[in-house]
């Protein structure tokens, strides 16, 4: 049965009892106030700790499997505007006095093989991400449930989100290795070495992947978790929907 349909079905009872109860001049408000007692003032009033907790957990592992598959493949990154992972500065930097000698293109491949290793560890990373869930806390679900449209993501990333770099960091490392932009960068650095007056670089591709990377990963989560709360249609299990029309 309709939670809401339910709900209004009990409410209609309770007003009959109540009704019957009262032969004065008793207002529908106040049978209604009467009737609502009797359930709890409010629909997040009536659920536990436990059943709020437990819906935001599955809202915020919704939202990572529904970013992974966006993310994790082909262009995902590379053909995202908003978060295609660019060269680390010092490299901008490098492709501006490189471009005269003819390694601006090679600094572009780099780049790409930047992002396809993004889009090939996002996957793996599922794992590190829906474990991290586990982590909320009970204390802060009701607040989380109240606050602002990512206010469950940034409590997430609060919270995991140094843990979950650390864990990514071999990830993205194997994940480069395989795209061939450790052997883009190395044999880039080389040619680029070479070139008289070149300008020292320093660059921790890992790290630069992995920052930028989460960030990418956390926007869309963002997005996820206010498009559940505000439509209805993105509330697929009856947790969700008794949780977030608790609002």
């Amino acid at each position: 049965m309709n939670c809401s349909f339910a709900r209004t079905l009990l409410i209609v009872s309770c007003l009959s009892i109540v009704g019957c109860a009262n032969t004065g001049n008793t207002s529908l408000e106040q049978l209604t106030r009467s009737a609502e007692s009797v359930l709890g003032s409010s629909s997040s009033g009536s659920l536990s700790n436990d059943d709020i907790t437990a819906g935001l957990k599955e809202a915020l592992v919704k939202s990572t499997n529904i970013v992974v598959a966006q993310l994790g493949q082909q262009g995902g990154f590379s053909n995202d505007s908003l978060i295609r992972i660019p060269l680390p500065d010092s490299l901008k930097k490098a492709q501006k006095f490189a471009t005269k000698f003819g390694l601006g293109k090679s600094f572009d491949d780099l780049e790409q093989r930047l992002n396809r290793a993004a889009e090939q560890a996002t996957p793996k990373a599922k794992s590190l991400f829906v474990g991290a869930v586990k982590d909320m806390s009970v204390n802060d679900a009701r607040g989380i449930l109240t606050g602002p449209d990512n206010a469950a993501t940034s409590y997430f990333q609060e919270k995991t989100g140094n843990s979950l770099k650390t864990a990514m960091r071999p990830i993205v490392d194997q994940s480069l290795a395989s795209v061939g932009a450790v052997n883009t960068f190395n044999s880039l650095l080389s040619s680029y070495n070479a070139i008289p007056g070149a300008p020292k670089v320093n660059a921790d591709l890992t790290s630069h992947v992995v920052d930028k990377g989460s960030e990418g990963i956390f926007r869309y989560i963002a997005e996820e978790e206010k498009a559940i709360r505000s439509n209805p249609l993105k509330r697929t299990s009856e947790l969700l929907q008794q949780v977030f029309s608790a609002q």
